[in-house]
């Protein structure tokens, strides 16, 4: 199997190549910069590989949340370049990817969505696969309603939500004593979350391609 994957929905910018579980990735925390990084970052990935696009099984993004920006960029390219190789597209969420990128197996993961929110997310990961899965709907929420199917000490929570927001999502959820609020989505974690997704038949076609921000109004101007 092989299948190249973005992710820019948060600061960091990355791409990453799989081939039949091996995984080559660029990644840069580079806020802004996005645009003008991921395309030399995929080319660099398919060149070395010798590579071209229509060589691939698919395609996968990060569809968000995150930045509006940032997973319109994701999307975006995502989608001319399986238009252009006539490939299936792998949505993933960037909440999962967080979720996968850690060590640990139950996850309650944060992204600063702004205007005093959080994108938030709960993931366990399967002993059988070594994948997460959701446990309950990503929402956007402010810190002060978040809430946990179980309150438990296994969780663990991740992402730059638990920096900007930890006192007040500790007020909420006072059992999680381990926190990584340094934790960025990873093409690489996207790309395993992809094969998986795959192999399950769970593939779009190019013009399904949309960004997830969960946010009705991604921008709007002040009340006079």
């Amino acid at each position: 199997m092989k299948l190249l994957a973005i992710e820019t929905a948060t600061e960091a910018c990355s791409a990453a190549l799989y081939i039949d579980g091996g995984i080559e990735q660029r990644f840069k925390i580079a806020p802004r910069e996005h645009g003008s990084l991921i395309l030399g970052m995929i080319d660099q990935l398919m060149a070395e590989a010798q590579l071209s696009a229509v060589q691939l099984d698919a395609i996968a993004y990060g569809r968000g949340p995150g930045s509006f920006i940032g997973v319109r960029i994701a999307a975006g390219v995502t989608q001319g370049i399986a238009f252009g190789a006539e490939l299936p597209v792998v949505p993933v969420s960037t909440l999962a990817a967080i979720a996968q990128g850690s060590r640990h197996d139950d996850l309650l993961v944060a992204i600063d969505a702004r205007m005093g929110e959080v994108y938030w997310g709960q993931y366990s990961r399967s002993p059988a696969t070594g994948t997460v899965y959701e446990r309950a709907p990503e929402r956007l929420l402010l810190p002060d309603e978040v809430l946990v199917m179980e309150s438990t000490a296994a969780w663990v929570g991740v992402g730059t939500g638990w920096q900007t927001y930890r006192a007040s999502l500790l007020r909420r959820l006072p059992f999680v004593t381990q926190i990584d609020d340094n934790h960025y989505p990873k093409a690489e974690s996207t790309a395993v979350l992809a094969a998986e997704l795959y192999r399950q038949g769970r593939v779009v076609s190019a013009d399904q391609v949309i960004p997830v921000y969960l946010r009705d109004r991604v921008a709007e101007k002040p009340a006079k």
